[in-house]
């Protein structure tokens, strides 16, 4: 996985572990709600100041943002039981090739809708 997508990709997983919506992690940490979209597509990459903002906010260690193992994983930490199994699964995907990708993504809507 590229590395802006790798980042929006830990970014969006971490944000939505801390329940706070796009609008609200902008306004947090001073950008624009466009500019946490396009990070989180990684569309956009972020300045190191913006990384360090983050950080703060999210109460996250800067690598949490550029690897999968290294969001913190515990049931009682601030991302919880559902924050792990989430984890987990985009660790186990990013691994994946396309085709299994394609085929894990029609099994997961099967099961969701």
């Amino acid at each position: 996985m590229p590395l802006p997508e790798l980042f929006g990709a830990n970014l969006r997983h971490i944000r939505k572990a801390k329940g706070l919506t796009q609008s609200v992690l902008a306004e947090r940490i001073e950008v624009s709600s466009d500019m946490i979209s396009k990070m989180e597509r990684g569309a956009a990459a972020p300045s190191f100041d913006t990384i360090e903002r983050l950080c703060a906010v999210l109460e996250v260690q800067p690598t949490a943002f550029f690897g999968t193992g290294a969001v913190p994983t515990t049931a009682t930490g601030p991302m919880g039981a559902r924050g792990i199994l989430v984890q987990r699964i985009h660790a186990t995907l990013s691994r994946a090739s396309e085709d299994q990708l394609a085929r894990a993504s029609k099994i997961v809507q099967a099961l969701v809708e």
